[in-house]
């Protein structure tokens, strides 16, 4: 009898250990992972700010030449520049500014606004002062005797060596009545692009202008001006006509 109350005893110990264990490793449950989901919509990374170049070439001329801007932009969603408006977001302009002129590019654009500039010095002739000269203007017949055009080969702006002659012959006749300013205008013939035959026009006349120079006939008796394609001398579909559309032609400044 006492051995039986024993064991009983002892079940009973047991029992109450065995439920304490349970209770314990019971309050010990896994955390749940997180869901991204509960947390919301994450927030956009910030638009990049814009960037911008303008340049122009050259940065001097005289007056009546041109200049061709170039600019480049990213993460811009509107470019403007004074004086122009709205341009793409890369891209070149050809321009003859009347003035010394500051070029100013503005892009737009998610990120931000950024902005360019770029300067652009125009030399305007200066009216000569008395110096003694007798003031001839000689005669109209007189000046295209001895100022002649001059012509170029195809796609070139190089003087030939009778430009190069001719040239002489005109700068001596202009050194002799230094109270004559002339203008000389570029000319091309009528293939290519009106943007590069402006081009190549105005190198044409800056090349008789330097030939001139060259020989003693002052820059600021002298202006140029390209007209490109747009006035043809001759209209027929020929090397002869065309010959005739790449010039440089001289005029008398009045």
């Amino acid at each position: 009898m006492n051995l039986s109350h024993a064991n009983y005893r002892r079940a009973v110990a047991m029992l109450a250990v065995a439920a304490a264990l349970s209770a314990v490793t019971g309050c010990h449950k896994k955390d749940k992972a997180v869901d991204p989901s509960s947390l919301g919509p994450m927030p956009a990374p910030p638009a990049a700010a814009p960037t911008a170049t303008l340049s122009a070439d050259p940065v001097a001329i005289d007056l009546g030449q041109s200049v061709v801007l170039n600019w480049r932009t990213q993460n811009a969603t509107v470019v403007t520049i004074d004086g122009i408006g709205e341009v793409p977001s890369n891209g070149t302009q050809t321009v003859s500014p009347s003035s010394s002129t500051n070029f100013h590019l503005t892009a737009k654009g998610d990120g931000g606004t950024t902005e360019a500039n770029v300067r652009v010095t125009v030399r305007v002739p200066v009216a000569p002062t008395n110096n003694g000269d007798s003031g001839d203007m000689g005669s109209e017949a007189a000046f295209h005797q001895n100022v002649q055009d001059v012509f170029f080969d195809y796609d070139s702006y190089d003087l030939r060596p009778d430009a190069q002659t001719s040239s002489q012959t005109a700068a001596s006749y202009l050194n002799a009545h230094k109270a004559i300013k002339i203008v000389i205008g570029g000319y091309c013939d009528e293939r290519g692009s009106a943007e590069y035959n402006l081009a190549l026009g105005e190198n044409r006349a800056n090349s008789a202008k330097t030939a001139l120079v060259n020989a003693g006939v002052p820059a600021s008796r002298i202006r140029v001006i390209s007209y490109g394609k747009e006035k043809q001398f001759c209209t027929e579909q020929n090397e002869s006509c065309w010959q005739q559309n790449r010039r440089a032609q001289f005029s008398m400044d009045r």
